[in-house]
């Protein structure tokens, strides 16, 4: 069975009004559905829906997107978290708002959620105690996510190395945590994108597929580490998916786009791209 491709809403949040200082407004908005119109028009086979962007946790309205999901067969998934999830542990009564998502999932049919539990703004605070903190709220979480069904997957959010998240996963101990895995975030926190899927492939439950095309400066400015698609970049994706698929994972591959290098280009284009690119990749490999 060849491996499905999704896009994350994420890709779109310049329409959703959230503009990075290195941004330029599209000069247009888009109602939460048409991130789910646009999946359906590239043929893609999965979405991941963003919570900072969901209108409405009505059930009447997740039940409408539901509907839509289910009619185009789409493959679904939840993100919680943006931007910082848990902080580090350091708001642990942000999991009470993690852990009401999990309603959302099984509203729209999704049996995985993507998890924040750090971010950039914390990665040079010291990672053992952040470690700490967020496994002693994660292993409540979970019983939580296991009482409903739903796989909650932590994202590696250019915060921790994957050999700290394989800590986290192995404190927490349950089935029920698993892995997003960013192959972009990966090269972002100074890893091998490759090895790193090596790593964690077996505990992965979720994709975000991202390239990188550095920018000039330092590497230690977010701005140097903008998102290109899949194949327009400098990490070896071929290896990246063959690593993923070598460990077991079978999942839907999700397009990520976070922000580009040319402040005017268009990531629909760029979503586009990378569409085309894994479904090639994946039927070639």
């Amino acid at each position: 069975m060849l491996m499905k491709v999704g896009i994350d809403s994420y890709s779109y949040h310049r329409f959703f009004g959230e503009i990075y200082p290195n941004q330029i407004d599209p000069g247009a908005r888009w109602e939460f559905e048409q991130s789910i119109d646009e999946t359906i028009r590239l043929g893609a086979d999965g979405v991941s829906l963003e919570t900072c962007f969901l209108p409405s946790v009505d059930p009447d309205y997740l039940a409408r997107l539901k509907d839509k999901l289910d009619k185009h067969n789409l493959d679904r998934m939840v993100a919680w978290g943006h931007p910082d999830g848990l902080e580090g542990g350091k708001k642990p009564e942000a999991a009470v708002d993690l852990e009401s998502h999990l309603a959302t999932c099984k509203a729209v049919g999704a049996d995985v959620m993507r998890i924040v539990g750090s971010s950039l703004m914390f990665r040079h605070e010291s990672h053992g105690p952040q470690i700490e903190r967020l496994s002693a709220i994660l292993k409540e979480s979970v019983k939580r996510a296991e009482d409903v069904g739903v796989r909650l997957a932590i994202e590696n959010h250019i915060d921790f190395t994957s050999d700290e998240i394989l800590e986290i996963l192995a404190n927490v101990n349950s089935p029920y945590l698993g892995v997003n895995f960013d192959s972009g975030n990966t090269l972002r926190a100074f890893e091998d994108p490759v090895e790193a899927a090596k790593k964690l492939a077996r505990y992965t439950y979720a994709t975000h597929m991202k390239d990188i095309d550095p920018g000039h400066g330092s590497p230690q400015d977010w701005t140097f580490w903008a998102s290109a698609p899949c194949g327009f970049g400098i990490i070896d994706m071929p290896g990246v998916v063959k690593a993923l698929t070598d460990g077991g994972y079978d999942g839907v591959m999700c397009v990520e786009i976070d922000f580009l290098k040319d402040p005017q280009a268009d990531e629909t284009k760029a979503v586009e791209e990378a569409v085309t690119y894994l479904r090639a990749l994946i039927a070639e490999s």
